[in-house]
């Protein structure tokens, strides 16, 4: 066999085994922003366990190969297993998580092209071991590169979750993701409003920090589905300092039921939920 039928032969394997990983999944969801510094991370990460929290199977996929900050937030550090050419994902809380940052060594530079960083992924998606889940998460790296490209190629998501921040500066870049998931034909798309307003530690009260209602209106304009606004709260930085996601840590939290109800409108979009009586 010729090297290049070689090389066909592995493209094949690999399509086919991503195939039947993700044919085992119920609902997939990539997790976009247009710009770094918008709380994507934090948003993927939140939903995951609010979802796990509603008794639903959840698996969480950090795509941000280059700068992979999941296992630092839900608190993973043990190095996945591989058993019969699988890799198996560590299960945290009741969500099982994958991420380069498991197989690095602490502060290793990734100084990867973009074949090789699009190699890893469809590695996370094809080799690793994810069972029958009711969802998995992919957390991508922000803009619109290879990685995103691959992600949303390769996993067929039916729902792209769309994480902006309230400024124009935010905004501008949102629109992109947006377009973004649209050409690549993804059906379902919505939209994110992360540091909606501080929640004062001291008092309770809002402070319109950044703006508030922006990525709604915005929204409503580029015709795609309003998920909800999450409030800056200093807990949330605390708890993704300590390994313990807000959603986990408190859960009487208004940020954390923010959280909770931005998963409910995901299961109501995904078809899992009905909606709720006057809206």
């Amino acid at each position: 066999m010729s090297d290049q039928a070689k090389h066909h032969e592995q493209i094949e394997m690999m399509e086919q085994g991503i195939k039947r990983a993700m044919d085992c999944i119920r609902h997939r969801i990539v997790v976009f922003s247009g710009k770094g510094g918008v709380g994507k991370t934090t948003v993927a990460v939140n939903l995951a366990y609010a979802l796990a929290k509603k008794e639903k199977s959840v698996g969480l996929l950090d795509a941000d190969i280059t700068g992979p900050n999941v296992p630092q937030m839900v608190g993973a550090s043990e190095m996945p297993t591989i058993t019969g050419g699988s890799i198996l994902p560590q299960k945290k809380d009741g969500v099982k998580i994958i991420s380069l940052a498991l197989v690095l060594p602490p502060e290793a530079p990734v100084i990867w092209r973009g074949p090789l960083r699009s190699k890893a992924i469809e590695q996370f998606l094809g080799e690793v071991e994810w069972g029958r889940l009711d969802y998995l998460i992919a957390d991508l790296p922000p803009g619109t590169g290879d990685e995103v490209m691959t992600v949303t190629q390769r996993m067929a998501p039916q729902l792209a979750v769309v994480v902006t921040a309230p400024q124009e500066v935010a905004l501008i870049d949102a629109r992109r993701a947006v377009g973004m998931a649209k050409k690549m034909e993804i059906v379902r798309i919505g939209i994110v409003e992360n540091m909606s307003g501080l929640v004062c530690p001291h008092c309770g009260g809002h402070i319109d920090l950044f703006g508030v209602g922006t990525a709604r209106r915005e929204a409503l304009q580029r015709h795609v589905r309003f998920l909800g606004s999450v409030p800056i709260d200093p807990g949330v930085r605390l708890g993704a300092d300590a390994g313990r996601p807000i959603v986990l840590e408190r859960p009487d939290a208004e940020v954390s039921k923010a959280f909770l109800a931005i998963a409910a409108r995901i299961e109501e979009t995904l078809g899992e939920k009905s909606p709720e009586v006057g809206r």
